[in-house]
């Protein structure tokens, strides 16, 4: 057999349309499916509905307001792209139109580092990238997040795929010496960074600009890396980034404290905001996040190393992916504030400095050689996730209220059969193997994402919670209701969910007539002589105060769960 350099692909037109399908579903399987199968999660996500919503309604797209008062905690990027879907789709699709900007950077993200791969290192390069990266947890789980993480991500992945022209890495040397400047990727540069500061602020320079700058210790090209401070570039992006910035600071005097010394640099710098986590917390969120590839990353570890000496005009590709994934995990690792989410821009570089190991500078018989034991690696993570996740249903007690079958075996028999078909087949059909790995990731994110969010979805969401105040005490008016010790996250749901910001209960001085309470705070509220339904599977129950006028709606009658 003929040995073909690695990426080269031999693929017939049928076998492209076939691949062109597979990849489609994964992409849509992955980033847009089941958008809305659960509520607002989490002390972000309704919080920033609620200002998107407010965007859309007041047209107000320079201040972001949360409850009528100014909030400047986050740029508006993820507003904006919030904003224009609500519009479009209307209150009714509430958690699609605010998890919307989220799936379309993911996508964005993923097909311009597919465009990389194929640019550099062929067509084959380019498949498993377009395969392993929308199949990772961590791209999963953040675009179906309304969240400013993946906007994040997806625009400083962007900005660093134009930076990676730029640099010559793309098979042509260049120099910052005129005419062989490449315009359009300084320019796209400039624009994609600009977004990147406008979906969380200047991290996004810091981030680049200290990835490209490691790059450049390591392969001593020095010059190509000054050329991203190109008037061109610089211009782009001070019209991208600035006036949003300089008009929210006109029409609001305290921005600049609040934005940039509060929520940036005490953020970073002081523990103020309580995420203190140990210094190595970084490594197995990364880890996570690359999951079900982790192993199957980890078994390249070596090649990686070997690679950041190769440093000449495309050959230092893989150095930069390499810095640019490495220098978030130091930056992030050294803050005083760590949340998971703040990882994420490493996720892309990660999995393209994977495939580029795959495939880079070898030949033909070592890149199938690695590929193969990548395939097993990855095929052996499955088998193991399936077997997890046996054990963890047979430690779970039965019971309707616990978990309803059969969820969990429809999420664990993609894994067990994938498995056991891409490790049995990695020898000699890596490239069908690998493919089986990818689509029991799939049909992983579609099943998990529909039953596994749908089961999470009461008891995590405030959404269900305002469902049931509603049908259990007709007319339910959210203007005499309150919240009593319930978590963040729920607290913030019910307040969007109900478009009022709702107060806190006291024995004392509360006079709600209906008091939403979390299932250790219905007996002390019973106490009080209020009727909470029971035998309901909800985040917070919606208790009616027996001494309110006009009685109670449902006399507190106990109503299961169809």
């Amino acid at each position: 057999m003929t040995s073909l350099p690695p990426g080269k692909s031999t693929a017939t037109p049928a076998q492209r349309v076939g691949w062109g399908l597979l990849i489609v579903a994964t992409l849509y399987l992955c980033y847009f499916s089941h958008l809305g199968v659960i509520g607002f999660v989490g002390p972000d996500e309704p919080r920033y509905a609620w200002i998107a919503r407010d965007m859309s309604e007041t047209g107000d797209w320079v201040t972001p307001r949360l409850y009528g008062k100014p909030w400047f905690e986050k740029p508006p990027l993820l507003y904006w792209g919030g904003a224009l879907f609500f519009r479009l789709l209307g209150e009714g699709q509430a958690e699609v139109a605010a998890r919307l900007p989220s799936a379309i950077s993911a996508l964005l993200l993923t097909l311009a580092l597919a465009w990389l791969a194929w640019r550099t290192h062929g067509e084959e390069c380019a498949r498993w990238l377009l395969l392993l990266l929308p199949t990772s947890v961590g791209m999963i789980g953040f675009s179906h997040a309304a969240a400013t993480d993946m906007p994040f991500a997806g625009m400083l992945t962007i900005a660093m795929v134009c930076a990676a022209i730029v640099l010559g890495l793309t098979g042509e040397e260049r120099t910052v010496i005129l005419p062989r400047t490449p315009w359009l990727a300084l320019l796209l540069f400039g624009f994609f960074l600009g977004l990147a500061v406008l979906a969380k602020g200047p991290a996004a320079i810091l981030l680049s600009g200290g990835a490209v700058f490691v790059w450049a210790i390591f392969t001593k090209h020095w010059r190509p890396a000054l050329g991203l401070l190109h008037p061109a570039a610089m211009a782009s992006f001070c019209l991208t980034a600035l006036p949003w910035y300089v008009l929210c600071a006109r029409r609001n005097p305290d921005f600049f404290r609040i934005f940039i010394i509060e929520h940036n640099f005490k953020r970073y710098l002081t523990p103020e905001f309580q995420h203190i986590q140990p210094f190595w917390y970084y490594i197995p969120i990364l880890l996570i996040a690359l999951s079900p590839w982790s192993i199957g990353v980890l078994t390249l570890a070596k090649r990686l190393g070997r690679i950041k000496g190769e440093n000449s005009g495309a050959n230092s590709l893989p150095v930069l992916a390499l810095c640019w994934c490495l220098w978030p995990l130091l930056f992030f690792s050294i803050s005083q504030s760590k949340l998971p989410g703040y990882i994420l821009p490493a996720v892309p570089p990660a999995t393209f400095a994977c495939v580029l190991a795959l495939f880079h500078g070898s030949p033909s018989h070592d890149a199938n050689s690695r590929q193969r034991i990548f395939v097993i690696a990855s095929g052996t993570t499955l088998l193991f996730s399936a077997a997890a996740l046996v054990i963890f249903e047979s430690k779970i007690p039965a019971g309707p209220d616990i978990i309803p079958a059969p969820w969990h075996r429809s999420i664990y028999l993609p894994f067990l059969l994938g498995g056991i078909v891409s490790v049995a087949f990695a020898w000699k059909k890596r490239v069908a193997s690998a493919a089986i790995c990818c689509t029991a990731a799939s049909l992983f994110a579609l099943l998990g994402l529909y039953e596994g969010m749908r089961w999470l979805d009461p008891r995590y969401s405030a959404r269900t919670s305002a469902q049931d105040a509603k049908r259990l005490y007709p007319p339910f008016d959210p203007q005499d209701a309150a919240v009593y010790r319930v978590p963040r996250g729920i607290e913030y749901g019910l307040n969007y969910y109900f478009r009022r910001e709702l107060p806190a209960w006291s024995s004392v001085q509360g006079s709600a007539r209906w008091v939403f309470a979390p299932p250790s705070g219905r007996a002390n509220l019973e106490e009080q002589e209020f009727k909470c339904p029971y035998d309901m599977v909800s985040a917070a129950y919606a208790c009616e105060n027996a001494k309110s006028p006009g009685g109670l709606g449902r006399r507190g009658e106990v109503q299961k769960e169809e």
